[in-house]
């Protein structure tokens, strides 16, 4: 007799299931719990590339690279929570192709893993420049705890910083490296700071910031090449212009992990499509994340996010719907930067705004910005300004927000983004 197209063998035979988790991220360790927490009692394996346990990213650029936070603090859990709840935690496991037609992963070791049901977790990377000499060591990019690690030695010998790219992740680093005592340059290749998040008042806003802290901002520079002298950075090039630096970091965007999906052949498209469960074109293959581009029916479009909020959030909802519910994705996405002593929030998108209201004071850096589409409210923006931000997140969720998340998690969605907001 035939199975169904969405339950595998062992299903049908009764037998011990095992659910794989490829990514050891922010989503990896969400779905992982939330499984558990919903009753799977089958093998579940959760395979990570890098050597160190399951742990926070955002603190990397801010508080970990400021030495403020200790290494042990960025840690979801430490490995005894993964044994005791009988979650195999592989570390340095690289997954290199998926098996559609046997259920099964191949590893770069050679192992291979045959699974029932499969998330993949992958997150994204850095965008590299293109150019000669972007794999030096004195040019450096941020994305890992060892990355981090790097830079944050780099600190401390180096007296001129560039940093490539003018988005959250370029001006937290130029914010905490400024504090540190860096001469540090900002080199941005759009009109303004922050273009494609936000609009020119907040970009206006944090440019003004940083050129008080001393940070030296030049926009609409696309960087043309690298210069080097016995080996050593030298400057970075702009169409003629000449930016010296000991160390540059590259902070130009990221692109989603999404090679295993595309080469399994499910459907692509800067990310793994999946619809509002979290379900790839496999109904045996669900994606979250970074690497997942899922609609969002409160804002009519498809988004991909790199955020902890849509990791957590669609991670609960992949890993109950890998259980048999249909749990469904709708949530008004968040974000938020941490630059000097402002915090900046965000929820909701600007685009096609048509009205923006503003409350409180910019010349005090405590102000939020609502923007408006037809009367209804679509996004905010605020900087220390935790009130208006809180009430505009909520109105716009009223539109139709679904709350999917488990009520008596061990680690919970909201207790994970507690713990990195306040990192």
């Amino acid at each position: 007799m035939n199975r169904p197209v969405n339950s595998s063998p062992h299903e049908q035979e009764g037998a011990a299931l095992c659910y794989a988790i490829v990514g050891a991220g922010q989503a990896g360790v969400q779905a992982a719990i939330t499984l558990r927490e919903q009753g799977f009692s089958g093998q579940l394996v959760v395979l990570g590339e890098e050597p160190q346990a399951p742990y926070m990213r955002p603190p990397l650029s801010k508080k970990f690279l400021s030495k403020e936070l200790d290494e042990d603090r960025l840690f979801f859990r430490p490995l005894s929570f993964y044994a005791q709840n009988q979650i195999d935690l592989r570390t340095r496991a690289q997954v290199t192709r998926i098996e559609r037609g046997h259920q099964t992963l191949l590893l770069q070791d050679g192992q291979t893993l045959p699974y029932d049901k499969l998330l993949i977790a992958t997150g994204s990377r850095p965008r590299t420049l293109g150019l000669p000499g972007q794999a030096h060591p004195d040019v450096l990019y941020l994305r890992t705890l060892d990355e981090s690690k790097t830079l944050q030695s780099r600190l401390t010998t180096s007296k001129r910083l560039v940093v490539i790219g003018g988005g959250y992740l370029g001006l937290e680093i130029a914010a905490t490296s400024a504090l540190a005592g860096i001469e540090v340059t900002v080199l941005e290749r759009g009109k303004r700071l922050l273009e494609r998040v936000t609009t020119p008042i907040i970009s206006q806003h944090m440019h003004g910031v940083h050129t008080k802290q001393g940070v030296k901002v030049q926009c609409e520079m696309t960087v043309t090449g690298l210069t080097f002298d016995h080996h050593r950075l030298q400057s970075v090039e702009c169409s003629g212009q000449s930016y010296p630096a000991d160390i540059a970091i590259v902070a130009v965007g990221a692109v989603p992990n999404d090679e295993i999906a595309r080469q399994a052949g499910l459907a692509c498209d800067d990310g793994i499509l999946v619809d509002e469960g979290a379900r790839t074109s496999d109904p045996l293959i669900f994606a979250a994340g970074d690497c997942a581009r899922h609609p969002n029916a409160l804002f009519s479009r498809q988004v991909r996010l790199e955020s902890v909020q849509n990791a957590v959030d669609q991670a609960t909802v992949a890993a109950m719907n890998m259980m048999g519910h249909n749990a469904i994705y709708r949530r008004v996405p968040w974000f938020w930067s941490q630059q000097y002593d402002l915090k900046l929030q965000s929820a909701g998108f600007f685009a096609g705004h048509d009205e923006i209201q503003e409350h409180g004071d910019k010349s005090k850096d405590n102000f939020a910005l609502l923007y408006y589409r037809q009367g209804t409210l679509i996004g905010v923006d605020a900087i220390n300004s935790p009130a208006h931000y809180l009430s505009a997140r909520k109105s716009i969720g009223a539109r139709g927000e679904l709350a999917t998340l488990s009520r008596n998690a061990s680690l919970s969605p909201s207790q994970i983004s507690t713990q990195i907001t306040n990192s």
